[in-house]
């Protein structure tokens, strides 16, 4: 059976937390570099100020590329995996969306709520994912995204994260020592979404994926529960 390409380039995404943006500047190309967070479907978010140029360029045409390279720690980068996104970028009024880019980007906090910043959507097109040597596909932007409805984990996500950060703490200790090899205390949940949930300290992120995807079609509190306990019997194994 051939395999999916699209789990593994959103595991690509939901892993990353910054990303290569190219937009169009007078009709040639433009990149920078930007903050990036995916929303639980894999839409990725953007966080910009109107001052920037590549805002200015959106506004002209809200054609966009986001590079998302995950080849740090390889020796040699062009055997890693990275991700091109194509797609539009358009502006989005959503609290919930820009709550989620600020629980994964916290020092964006300070200027969120400024008149001159912007989150943008990206409705992806089209993905190009190189996951190594031999290993490239292009995959259709409806692939690419999770298709489940996912609004009711998305409406209980603060709720999760709060109880998990609070009275949980030990556990996503448990997450990034055991499950990921990470090291360092204070770790905490920024994120979880029908695939898995996303980890910070400090500066530091990590992404740990479920075992399976929460159940579909109905993506239910009590399943992403049933997925987290899941991921602390295994750490404590």
């Amino acid at each position: 059976m051939a395999r999916d390409p699209a789990p593994l380039a959103r595991a690509l995404a939901r892993g990353c937390s910054r990303a290569a943006l190219a937009t169009s500047l007078g009709g040639a190309p433009y990149a920078s570099l930007v903050l990036f967070a995916v929303d639980l479907d894999a839409s990725p978010l953007l966080l910009l100020s109107e001052l920037a140029q590549h805002s200015r360029n959106i506004g002209f045409d809200p054609r966009v590329s986001l590079l998302v390279d995950a080849t740090e720690d390889h020796p040699d980068p062009l055997t890693g995996p990275r991700l091109s996104l194509l797609g539009q970028a358009q502006p989005t009024d959503d609290p919930r969306a820009l709550a989620r880019f600020v629980a994964h980007h916290p020092a964006s906090a300070a200027y969120a709520g400024f008149a001159d910043f912007h989150l943008y959507r990206v409705a992806v097109e089209r993905g190009h994912l190189v996951a190594g040597f031999g290993r490239i596909d292009w995959i259709d932007g409806a692939d690419f995204c999770f298709r489940a409805d996912a609004s009711t984990l998305a409406a209980a996500e603060p709720e999760i994260l709060g109880h998990m950060n609070e009275d949980n703490a030990g556990a996503i200790q448990h997450y990034a020592r055991d499950l990921l090899g990470r090291s360092g205390i204070s770790w905490r949940m920024t994120g979880i979404d029908p695939e898995g949930i996303d980890l910070r300290r400090e500066g530091e992120t990590a992404r740990l994926d479920f075992a399976a995807p929460v159940p579909t079609p109905i993506l239910t509190v009590e399943a992403a529960r049933t997925a987290l306990v899941q991921l602390a019997e295994m750490a404590r194994r």
